[in-house]
Formats: C-alpha cells, structure tokens, sequence
C-alpha cells in the first residue's frame, strides 16, 4: 500500500502563492461560486484508537512527526485568525481522534476563547470516537466543549469488532454515556452506512431512540485507505430508507439550514426528550449539498484543504514558523478558499478519488 495515504498532493509553499486571479478583494472566505467558508474543522493528528475500513489501513497511517504538528498555541493562532478576519463562526476538531492528543483540553481552552468582532463566543465542538471520553469529558467541557459527534456504526459487539479492527464497543458506550451526563447536547451519532452495517441499521435507529441520542446515517464516500469503494456497491439513502421503512414510518424530510448536510426525517410516534424523534440522513454521494457547502479544512500539519476532494493544500504552517503577520497568513487562507472546486464530482467520467484518505484528512 502506497505511504501517500497521510501525504498531500500538492503543498503550497509561501515560495508558490496560490492564483488569486479574478478574486474580489472581500474579507471573508468566499470562493469562485459564491460560497462562503463559515466552518472550520481541524484534525489535530492522525493517530486512531481504531481501525475503521472506511478510514485507516489496518497498520494505521503514516505517522507525522510530532514537531510537524500544529502546537496548541499555533491552532488557536488560526482559529483567531479564522474568526476575527476570516468571519469563521463554527469550529470542529477532528483526527484521526482527537482524543489522541494528549494537550487536546489546552487546543480547546485557547481556542474556545476566541471571540467574534461582534462579541459573540465560536461554537467548538468534536468529533470523535468516544473511546476515553468519559475519562476527559470533564477537563473538556472545563475548556470550552459545547457539543460532540460521535461514531458508532453498529450496535452489534461482533460486528463493531470486524468493522473497526478493535473490540472496543463498550469504550464507546461509556463515552456516549458521559457525554450525556455532562449535558452536551444535541448528542449526535454519526454512522457511515456501508453494504456490511445495512442490515442493523433499523436496530441502530432504534438504540438511539432509546437513547435519546440524535442518528445521522452517512453515504460512504471514496475515501477509505483501502480504496475498496465502489459506486455500483455502495448503499444509498434510497435503499437506506426502504430498509428502515419496513420497522419505522419516517416523514417527508426537512433541511432547516440550508448549508447543513443533513435532511432530517420524522420518527412518526417518537420523542426525544419532548421534541419529535429524527433520524439525519446525510446523502454525500447521492444527494449532493456542495452547492451549499460551507466548510474549511486545516490539516493536522496546518495546511489549508478546501474541500475533501481537492487535494490541493496551502502550508500556513510554514507561514506561522516564517513570522509571517495574521494579515498575511489571512491572505493566503482567502486565495486558497477562492480556488475551491464547484463539487466533489464523483459521479463524473473522470472523477479521481483524493489521495489522501479520511484518517489523514479529518471528518
């Protein structure tokens, strides 16, 4: 298996400026087809307590030598950056998993206080496994968590152990289960739906009902590390539907904001808590929301990746270690959100899926 699975195709150097041609001087991140970049999500290392099929490589992905990671101070240096000059409002950390990192509550602390020019706090959340998150939820929501994501595919003990590599499913029960004490709601549950998980995706459904926990199936992309997705194999929201249909009576969907990736549909009969049941169905593939996208991406080793299939990237790492000012480094940050390609074009003849994988990349 080639090593470029944590390598980027191409690393912009502050010696190869981005084209900034035909760029309206704006102060945000909008790009070339009208977009603007609001969310912001940064891995902070590519290490994982598991080994997803969908994800990593089973020997894990190459590692990044530590001093080619960003330090907290250098994060929280772009998310100031991010929110003050680049109208950032939303900010995620992601991995690997971020739990990985031992300095995550300090990543979280520095950036959670970053304030908006109009005085408003960010919104910091995470994605994550779950696995050790009732040991740190505590010093976690001390430094500025307001909401987590976390992953789970499968209900099923066996059938968690096969898909992740690791048999760590009550690790992540006993994360759900803290986050839920600690209050950090809406408490959402991403599962990517795959041909393997289709079958226990009613039980799946039906564990988060119980569990007062908000469901979101997601359609596979092309960005497992094993390269063993195919179009003609994957299972769509379509079929996702017609499977859950046969336990539950689900509703017309709805999208309230329209740069959210999920349509939410009605769990006819369902509460939780004392609103309506839903279950989130994010529909990548099939569905496609890049018209709406709203996102940027800084990889773990501070580059700038405008969307997940682009594998064009710009180093604001070497920016911060060169001195560069927040006036420049919001430049570059600008030129290379304007770039940002229309869609992830997989459906097209000529679609190349990206060389990174999602591990490497950050969900």
């Amino acid at each position: 298996m080639s090593l470029s699975l944590g390598m980027p195709a191409l690393r912009r150097s502050p010696a190869q400026r981005p084209s900034t041609a035909g760029r309206p001087d704006l102060p945000g991140l909008i790009d070339s087809h009208g977009r603007t970049a609001r969310d912001l999500r940064i891995s902070v290392t590519e290490k994982c307590s598991l080994r997803c099929t969908y994800c990593m490589p089973e020997q894990g992905l190459p590692a990044i030598h530590r001093d080619d990671l960003l330090t907290p101070g250098e994060i929280a240096r772009l998310v100031g950056i991010g929110v003050r000059d680049l109208g950032v409002r939303d900010i995620r950390f992601t991995g690997g998993e971020p739990l990985m990192r031992p300095d995550l509550a300090e990543i979280i602390s520095l950036s959670a206080a970053v304030v908006a020019p109009d005085g408003e706090p960010v919104s910091v959340s995470l994605t994550t496994n779950g696995i050790g998150l009732d040991k740190r939820i505590g010093e976690l929501v001390a430094a500025g968590l307001t909401r987590v994501n976390i992953s789970l595919d499968t209900v099923d003990r066996d059938h968690f152990a096969r898909l992740t590599r690791r048999d760590r499913l009550p690790a992540v029960f006993a994360g759900i289960e803290a986050a839920r004490l600690a209050g950090l709601t809406p408490l959402k549950i991403n599962a990517v739906l795959m041909r393997d998980t289709l079958a226990g995706a009613a039980d799946l459904l039906e564990w988060s009902l119980a569990n007062g926990v908000r469901l979101r199936f997601i359609e596979q992309m092309p960005l497992d590390a094993d390269e063993a997705w195919a179009r003609d194999n994957m299972v769509d929201a379509a079929e996702l539907l017609s499977v859950l249909g046969r336990r539950f009576t689900l509703s017309q969907p709805r999208r309230e904001d329209p740069s959210a990736p999920a349509e939410e549909w009605l769990v006819d009969g369902y509460l939780v808590g004392n609103s309506p049941a839903t279950v989130g169905i994010i529909a990548s593939v099939t569905r496609s929301f890049c018209a709406a996208c709203d996102r940027t991406r800084l990889t773990a080793e501070g580059t700038v990746r405008s969307c997940l299939f682009g594998d064009d990237e710009t180093d604001l790492r070497a920016l911060l270690r060169d001195g560069a000012d927040d006036a420049t480094i919001a430049d570059w940050w600008r030129a290379a959100m304007w770039g940002k390609q229309s869609g992830h074009g997989i459906s097209l003849p000529d679609f190349q899926r990206p060389l990174r994988s999602m591990g490497a990349i950050g969900g």
